[in-house]
């Protein structure tokens, strides 16, 4: 059985998609959760993209909105909220696991990226 700490924990979520699973139990849409925290929609949005990730004051402030902790919402534990209704079903369970192996698979790959990145820069320089 899938439990909400395996869902929303630092192998199988990132910040954003804690921060969304949190809005969308809250009740908010986006435009709702950026207009209360008084952001911009396309600054929410990096957020849960993970393209970007919130200063500690906006941190405070989504943690109360959401009804979630800091702790949380930074590495899956403490109190959230619940995980998805139907993740321990025989139908979701291959592919929660192939989506687990792929999200692996691409964070590996973006830490290769980077590591061939820096040593292009390095080769150009000198």
């Amino acid at each position: 059985m899938t439990t909400e700490q395996d869902w929303y924990g630092p192998d199988t979520a990132t910040f954003g998609d804690r921060l969304t699973g949190a809005r969308e139990a809250a009740g908010m849409n986006q435009t709702d959760l950026a207009r209360r925290l008084g952001v911009r929609l396309e600054t929410l949005r990096a957020w849960e993209e993970d393209v970007s990730e919130p200063r500690a004051n906006r941190l405070s402030m989504i943690s109360g909105l959401l009804n979630v902790s800091m702790r949380w919402l930074l590495t899956g534990q403490g109190d959230g909220v619940e995980a998805p209704d139907g993740l321990d079903t025989p139908e979701a369970m291959p592919l929660l696991h192939e989506l687990r192996e792929l999200r692996s698979d691409m964070l590996n790959r973006a830490e290769q990226l980077g590591r061939l990145e820096k040593k292009l820069r390095a080769a150009l320089r000198g």
